[in-house]
């Protein structure tokens, strides 16, 4: 008896420390910093435990040394090379038959969940999306566990802020803070994290925002650096100066870096559909088998590509090596994430670039324009202009340069080929990757900009029921009788099945030049915009379009696309001025003014 009633006077305690948690946290930004501490350090452990499961993973499997990157061997063992990644894809596909066959939706990702759910994920799906991911890399398919990393750190800051029941900006916020620091994590580079998490996961840069996501990036990065070091952690010593001569043979780097961005992008759609026909259980182990054989020309295509890149940077390669590791890690990249291997393309985009800018050094000595180039800053010219191609992020990738090699001079250029490598993508593409994915499964997002809000302001949520009907065989004057000027803006005109026929505006039902005829004509000869109606699952933006688009001032709302049955209707006015309102709540969260 006394232990139960103990549990209970300790469970009203906790419920009443944790309520009066969530008021500072909704009374003051403030307290979304020490939150954002606790995400950081959360995800910085995680993120160090996932990487060195992987490296476990390719020392038992691929038998290499503990101290060494899978992609930096010179020679791994060619039937091991084609039966892991095979075994790892296997694995995946019949997780992936089990999920269809049981009908769970797919995992959301942390741009999506922020641009459309108000930063909303499910734990469940991120341990699962991490833990494939884990299996993807570990098995040697060429992918990045950072996807895995960015997932698990959101869904740790989703959970904790849904639990908190943060509002819907201070939960986007808190997303952002998640990813920020496992990039943070990854990369030993906090201000990179803090950059991507509001290029690349929040949308927007805020005064607001700032302090809560740089606190979780610095805490990720140290606790990170403090247990093990960062996993991807880049560090160059000596870069040397850049001269005027050479931003314009970087700039032209820039933009054919941009286009082979494009054209990798364009072929992503293009190489699952050779995985159609195949039985979805089997496809990534058939993709595994095509990874595997690649890696027997050269086991830089392996994993995320880490080690090969470190090794690359400062050796002597020929360009025809250069050229054939850049088709092989660009074709096993596409054909492990078409065939079904989780991952990401954030550091084999700057793995792939860093060789590009390499190749174009090369070519150009060889040439003898007489532009003398260093090799090392075209590598970190590519590097950074593919990541923005693919991944995005001008900024992102900017400060990892300076993160990378402390250097002011080759950050400058670096962050002008950015530049220029974004606005081409943006002008002629108008995608990144985990944009152009979405944008293949059906949605429209081109970024994390919250526009939840907008799909959720539907039609059916603002129109007005209380319809004013009559018959097509009703006169005017009858109608006039029954509908007095000034009640309503319009009145819907139905057949004999109750279907609509078009509208009439009170104006002009009561038109002085009809006062001489109103006996005798029918009201459906005053109907308008018969072809023309708003359908109850269109957002504001879409009925706006309508009403701009036919003139109207008011529009009737149909059942369906199927029916015409009329349920409601909605005036352009207050469908404007909802629009406008939530425009400016939305934009007083971005900013962070009060409300």
């Amino acid at each position: 008896m006394l232990s139960t009633l103990s549990h209970i006077i300790d469970r009203k305690a906790s419920n009443r420390v944790v309520t009066r948690l969530r008021a500072l946290l909704r009374s003051n930004e403030f307290y979304l910093i020490p939150l954002a501490l606790v995400i950081g350090v959360a995800t910085g452990a995680i993120v160090t435990v996932m990487s060195l499961i992987a490296q476990v993973a390719h020392v038992l499997i691929y038998g290499i040394p503990i101290d060494v990157r899978l992609s930096a061997n010179a020679w791994v063992n060619p039937i091991i090379a084609l039966i892991a990644p095979a075994c790892g894809g296997l694995i995946l596909g019949v997780m992936e038959w089990l999920r269809r066959r049981w009908k769970i939706a797919a995992a959301v990702d942390p741009v999506e969940a922020n641009a459309l759910r108000g930063g909303r994920l499910s734990m469940r799906d991120s341990i699962v999306v991490s833990s494939q991911t884990l299996v993807s890399n570990g098995s040697g398919a060429s992918v990045g566990l950072e996807a895995g990393y960015t997932q698990i750190g959101a869904g740790v800051a989703s959970l904790l802020g849904q639990y908190l029941t943060l509002r819907r900006n201070d939960l986007r916020l808190i997303v952002g803070c998640g990813a920020a620091a496992a990039i943070a994590a990854a990369f030993g580079a906090p201000i990179t994290g803090a950059f991507y998490a509001c290029e690349l996961i929040v949308g927007v840069y805020s005064v607001a925002s700032a302090a809560p996501i740089l606190a979780a990036s610095l805490a990720g990065a140290l606790t990170s650096q403090y247990l093990t070091g960062a996993p991807y952690s880049l560090e160059i010593q000596k870069v040397g100066a850049v001269g005027f001569e050479q931003y314009i043979a970087l700039f032209v780097l820039a933009l054919l870096v941009a286009g082979i961005g494009i054209v990798v992008m364009r072929a992503s759609p293009a190489v699952e559909r050779l995985f159609v026909r195949i039985p979805v259980w089997l496809r990534p182990a058939i993709g595994g088998v095509c990874v595997g054989a690649m890696a027997i020309v050269t086991p830089q295509v392996l994993a995320a590509g880490h080690g090969a890149m470190l090794l690359d940077l400062h050796r002597e390669m020929a360009v025809g090596m250069i050229a054939t590791i850049i088709v092989l890690k660009l074709a096993a990249c596409l054909i492990s994430l078409a065939s079904g291997f989780r991952g990401g393309l954030f550091f084999a985009s700057l793995f792939i670039g860093s060789l590009l800018g390499k190749l174009f050094a090369g070519l150009l000595a060889m040439v003898g324009l007489g532009v003398a180039l260093d090799p090392l800053v075209a590598m970190l010219t590519g590097m950074a202009t593919l990541g923005v191609a693919i991944v995005g992020g001008p900024l992102t990738m900017s400060f990892l340069v300076l993160e990378m090699t402390r250097s002011v001079d080759v950050t400058a250029v670096v962050l002008a080929a950015c530049i220029v490598t974004s606005v081409c993508v943006r002008v002629l593409f108008g995608h990144s990757f985990s944009t152009w994915r979405l944008h293949l499964r059906g949605e429209t997002i081109r970024s994390a900009n919250d526009v939840g809000w907008l799909r959720n302001l539907t039609v059916e949520r603002l129109m007005r029921s209380d319809v004013g009907k009559v018959p097509t065989t009703t006169s005017i004057a009858a109608c006039r009788r029954e509908f007095a000027l000034g009640t309503r803006q319009a009145v819907v005109v139905v057949n004999n099945s109750d279907d609509y026929c078009g509208l009439v505006s009170l104006p002009d039902l009561f038109s002085g030049e009809l006062d001489s005829i109103a006996d005798d004509i029918q009201v459906v000869e005053l109907a308008k915009y018969f072809d023309v109606a708003l359908l109850p699952e269109m957002n504001v933006k879409t009925a706006m379009k309508i009403f701009d688009d036919s003139g109207a001032e008011v529009l009737a709302v149909l059942e369906s696309e199927n029916s015409r049955k009329v349920i409601g209707f909605l005036t352009e006015s207050f469908a404007r001025r909802r629009y406008v309102e939530e425009i400016d709540q939305a934009t007083r969260g971005v900013l962070g003014a009060l409300s």
